[in-house]
């Protein structure tokens, strides 16, 4: 691939993100991607298959980007701490107020049912690595799954509420729950 389509691809691509985190998989059209990339509707096939090929790839996309923040936190902590770490910057008001580059889970997983099965297979690949990330042994893998199933759930709730106190508090109340 050339650069100009290389770069032209991934404006789309970021756009898609933004539009994932925002809004999830399902909503954003074509035009509204392509019209926030800078770009007419009409170049889309010669980047992308579908809009739902699309969609999966920005997914894809957003949680590797997530794997490779937690990477940067030291390994050599217990996971608890590495947890903790990780809730103090997702459970922050930076990341639920974040446009793009943020977690794209509290906008999908609700709907996830209606979605291909393709994106249940690349959220489960995407747990199974989180887990063995933020697990110090085995035996700490379904305390792992559950403080990120609580971040999830918080930042969502959070994200749903807006920018006030209630949002804020719900940003603590999980942060302080991540042991």
């Amino acid at each position: 691939m050339n650069d100009k389509k290389a770069q032209t691809r991934e404006r789309i691509l970021d756009a898609a993100s933004a539009a994932l985190i925002k809004h999830g998989p399902a909503e954003p059209s074509v035009s509204e991607i392509m019209s926030a990339a800078g770009l007419t509707v009409g170049g889309f096939y010669a980047h992308f298959d579908s809009k739902e090929a699309l969609m999966l790839e920005a997914f894809r996309h957003l949680l590797g980007h997530r794997r490779e923040l937690v990477a940067q936190i030291d390994d050599q902590l217990p996971g608890n701490e590495r947890r903790a770490l990780l809730a103090a910057f997702y459970l922050s008001r930076k990341h639920r107020d974040a446009a793009r580059q943020a977690c794209p889970l509290p906008s999908t997983v609700g709907e996830m049912a209606r979605l291909p099965e393709s994106y249940q297979s690349v959220l489960a690949e995407h747990l199974e690595l989180m887990m063995a990330q933020l697990a110090s042994c085995p035996e700490d893998a379904d305390k792992a799954l559950a403080d990120m199933a609580l971040m999830v759930g918080g930042l969502a709730l959070a994200r749903a509420l807006g920018t006030g106190e209630l949002s804020d508090r719900v940003l603590r109340a999980a942060k302080s729950a991540v042991i």
